[in-house]
């Protein structure tokens, strides 16, 4: 079980409605990551189980609490830059409190959460290595992601954007380099942003916190090579988390195709019965 030694407290703004939130994340022994949704003492797990959406980022919900209306008024949006953190640390059991249904934005990455876990302390260490009892896999039209057993941890990620730079653009994991996965911000189309905005999405998009891919380079200066394509590795990283075991702790490689959230997440589903502790 790993854990933080002390509270941590930060804030800032959301990524898709552009409200501000104050989050708190506090040590615990429960051997979860227990999210507290827009100021309730209403909890839920961050866990595949729990997923409400993959529509533009990484939705979880209480599905004990659903409303009249379909809706549910206990969710947090935005977590897998957070998740990300958590699985690239090992951060298996604390409470997060937020004072509403979005996690704040932040850089656009995971390197504040990082920091801030840093900061806190890291207590407690997770060495339990996990493969897959037999390949795990998804394809759908030109999407595919593959999961196979292997001695070590091997990821291939690979995006097709219309963009010169990323192009059948394929980026291998390289763990002397996490920095530059934690560090990925997160990214989109510029000539698509008034268009989102307009549908209530992206409204906290700014040149600090958000790549924005130009016909020809960006509207920021990039971090690393291919840092877009390094971020669809930092999510993946935070969606596969929502299974339990963090790919680091995994000996498998495996293999993306143009995928995102919700082929991650269709994976994780599968992925959560087919772990096996080596």
């Amino acid at each position: 079980m790993v854990t933080i030694k002390t509270e941590i407290k930060t804030s800032g703004n959301s990524l898709m409605k552009n409200k501000p939130c104050e989050v708190i994340i506090k040590p615990s022994q429960t051997g979860k990551i227990r999210i507290f949704s827009k100021g309730s003492d209403v909890c839920f797990d961050a866990c595949i189980d729990n997923l409400y959406s993959t529509d533009h980022c990484v939705t979880l919900c209480s599905k004990e609490h659903r409303t009249l209306l379909g809706d549910y008024k206990y969710k947090a949006m935005l977590c897998e830059h957070f998740m990300a953190a958590c699985a690239l640390l090992k951060i298996d059991s604390i409470d997060v409190y937020l004072s509403e249904t979005e996690f704040p934005i932040l850089d656009g990455s995971s390197k504040t959460w990082v920091e801030l876990f840093k900061q806190a302390g890291i207590d407690g260490v997770n060495n339990q290595l996990y493969t897959v009892s037999e390949p795990v896999y998804y394809l759908n039209g030109k999407t595919s992601m593959v999961i196979l057993p292997d001695k070590e941890l091997t990821i291939n990620y690979a995006v097709n954007y219309d963009h010169p730079d990323l192009r059948n653009r394929w980026v291998s994991f390289n763990s002397n380099k996490i920095d530059e996965i934690i560090e990925a911000r997160t990214f989109g189309f510029y000539k698509d942003l008034k268009k989102y905005q307009m549908m209530g999405f992206g409204r906290g998009v700014t040149i600090d916190n958000t790549i924005g891919l130009k016909d020809i380079g960006y509207t920021t200066e990039l971090r690393s090579e291919f840092e877009p394509v390094k971020h669809k590795i930092l999510d993946m990283f935070g969606d596969l988390y929502l299974t339990g075991v963090s790919p680091l702790n995994m000996r498998a490689q495996i293999l993306v195709k143009e995928a995102g959230h919700a082929v991650h997440a269709k994976v994780a589903q599968i992925l959560k019965n087919k772990l096996i502790k080596i």
